[in-house]
């Protein structure tokens, strides 16, 4: 492996007698699939390129840049390799491909994309008039289309990441004050779900009691059977879910599937709702009038909308996900207002992944001792 310079003349153009002299910095090294030369036009790029390629070589991970494909390719083998994945996350992924990523990163071989280069796509993105969710919703995209590419060793990083690693030291305190969620602005008030649950008819009302009180996503919220709510046992059990088509799968993940216990009041609302509900083959609980998947839309338009509208509160909280975060704080919070749950018991009852995600999301909700009951202990271990 070696840097050299190399210098040459071009052939002489019509009625020249002489052609121009021209120069370059030559990097050349062997791998297992034979010898490969790269030209720079500065001896500083070179002499970069040299030492991450002798690093890459010694790590056995480096992929030489004739032997790398197009952004596009690998598109396609990621989007293969999606094949098992559900039908809304897969045609997702397809629209971040098509209308996001290929036309400005298409052409790129994967071994030249930089984390310049990647910083240049996300800037045009929104100069483009995409909005800041959806940048870094094709970021992560991009970022798993690498992460597959380089199972596939046809790159050797991943550069979302390497500049996620760079950014997340400088912004991680910004990002979590900017992510931090507040009640009345980002979830209800207790007195607005009191408001709400009062106005609330027919099946809206057991199907917003389980949506508050028990805290189901909407796709676990219209894949839930009768056969999975114990009335008896005041229980719930979370094991299929709904997805934007309609089509029963499984829960958004293995975490998703648990038991949920239920209050007094839900309990007994569900009791007259069973009476009531539309049978179908699917058994389910809020089903629509034929018996079928209800769909989200009429959820939101027919539900819950008309609900916060003859509560008074208007166009303060969007979708359903709202109630979800006020029963996560519902949990948090301490007696009488709330469950006195611990991060981990609120995490298993929303059905959370993984409790870093009940901690980054609500962890500045949690009751913080006073100063009264500090100086008290204070009194009694000092």
């Amino acid at each position: 492996m070696s840097v050299r310079k190399r210098r040459w003349v071009t052939k002489p153009k019509e009625g020249e007698e002489k052609g121009e002299p021209r120069e370059c910095y030559v990097v050349a090294y062997r791998t297992g699939t034979g010898r490969h030369i790269k030209s720079f036009k500065r001896k500083k790029d070179a002499d970069d390129f040299h030492a991450q390629v002798r690093v890459d070589i010694g790590k056995g991970v480096h992929v030489p840049h004739s032997k790398s494909v197009t952004v596009e390719k690998a598109g396609d083998q990621w989007i293969q390799s999606c094949a098992t994945l559900e039908r809304t996350t897969r045609e997702q992924y397809m629209s971040h491909l098509k209308f996001h990523i290929l036309p400005i990163l298409g052409a790129v071989k994967l071994s030249a994309l930089t984390v310049a280069m990647v910083r240049a796509w996300q800037d045009r993105l929104t100069a483009e008039g995409r909005s800041p969710a959806m940048a870094r919703k094709v970021t992560t995209s991009l970022s798993s289309l690498l992460a597959d590419a380089m199972e596939r060793g046809t790159v050797a990083q991943n550069v979302v990441r390497s500049m996620a690693t760079n950014r997340r030291g400088k912004h991680k305190a910004a990002a979590r004050a900017n992510g931090k969620l507040k009640s009345g602005t980002d979830f209800p008030t207790p007195d607005e779900i009191q408001s709400l649950l009062g106005v609330a008819m027919g099946k809206w009302r057991p199907f917003l009691l389980v949506a508050i009180r028990c805290g189901l996503r909407s796709s676990e919220l219209r894949g839930l059977r009768w056969s999975d709510v114990d009335l008896t046992k005041s229980e719930l059990h979370v094991r299929q879910r709904a997805d934007q088509y309609g089509r029963i799968g499984w829960p958004k993940s293995e975490d998703s599937h648990r038991t949920v216990p239920m209050l007094p009041a839900t309990v007994q609302a569900l009791r007259e709702w069973k009476m009531a509900c539309p049978k179908g083959e699917l058994d389910l609980a809020f089903p629509n009038g034929l018996g079928h998947v209800e769909s989200h839309g009429n959820i939101i338009t027919r539900g819950l909308i008309p609900a916060w509208q003859a509560a008074g509160i208007v166009d303060r909280y969007s979708g359903l996900h709202c109630l979800r975060h006020y029963f996560v704080s519902w949990c948090l919070a301490r007696p009488p207002v709330g469950l006195g749950l611990t991060l981990k018991e609120a995490s298993e009852r929303a059905g959370h992944a993984n409790i870093s995600i009940t901690a980054d999301t609500y962890g500045h909700l949690l009751p913080r001792s006073d100063a009264a009951a500090l100086a008290a202990a204070e009194g009694r271990f000092g």
